[in-house]
């Protein structure tokens, strides 16, 4: 029995001679080339928002965690509750920044025609106020501390949140803050498709 799987897995691992026998001259790169078209990956707007998006994250989880073992930053301001909002309003403003950088690397780039419609930008908008709604109702549930990580300062609710809008769905703050970006996406391509279309129109 053990010799047939073994069989088996052999065959499966060496089934059409492995990639070494792939004909990458066969490859079809035009759907890599049209994404590239609107997507510049050495562009320094969309590196500086992709650093953003990816070290927002990462910053707050590791002040967090060393928080959570250390206590520094509870020492340093006096007390869990100004340690905690400091960090509060720290993640608020990369958050901002994050926003903006994405706004200026989505606003850099080439408008694709299949977004050219009206129905794209009311899509983007219902998005955006989905997501507002998520963010907020979030917020408003959890108040400032629970939003921002109070756990790991030792500042604990008194119970399990278990209304609106967390009795809807998991994490819908991030699933909110996704919404947002997306609708994010969206928005500005469309205006900028439309300042374009008017710029036309006028020198005709």
């Amino acid at each position: 029995m053990n010799g047939d799987s073994a069989s088996v897995r052999n065959l499966q691992l060496d089934c059409c001679g492995g990639l070494s026998n792939v004909d990458y001259s066969k490859v079809d790169v035009s759907v890599m080339a049209a994404v590239l078209q609107y997507l510049d990956p050495w562009d320094a707007r969309f590196c500086v928002a992709v650093i953003a998006v990816v070290f927002n994250p990462f910053f707050w989880n590791v002040v967090a965690r060393w928080e959570h073992r250390t206590r520094g930053l509870t020492r340093l301001f006096g007390g869990p509750y100004v340690a905690c909002y400091f960090l509060g309003l720290l993640i608020i403003l990369l958050n901002v920044y994050r926003s903006h950088s994405i706004t200026v690397a989505i606003k850099a780039k080439g408008r694709w025609e299949g977004l050219d419609s009206d129905q794209v930008f009311y899509g983007g908008a219902a998005l955006m106020a989905t997501g507002f709604a998520l963010v907020l109702s979030s917020f408003l549930a959890l108040g400032f501390t629970g939003t921002f990580l109070g756990d790991y300062f030792g500042i604990l609710m008194d119970q399990k949140v278990t209304g609106f809008p967390f009795n809807v769905m998991d994490n819908p703050m991030y699933w909110g803050s996704t919404a947002n970006y997306l609708g994010l996406a969206l928005i500005p391509f469309t205006e900028e498709i439309y300042r374009q279309r008017k710029g036309c129109s006028k020198r005709e």
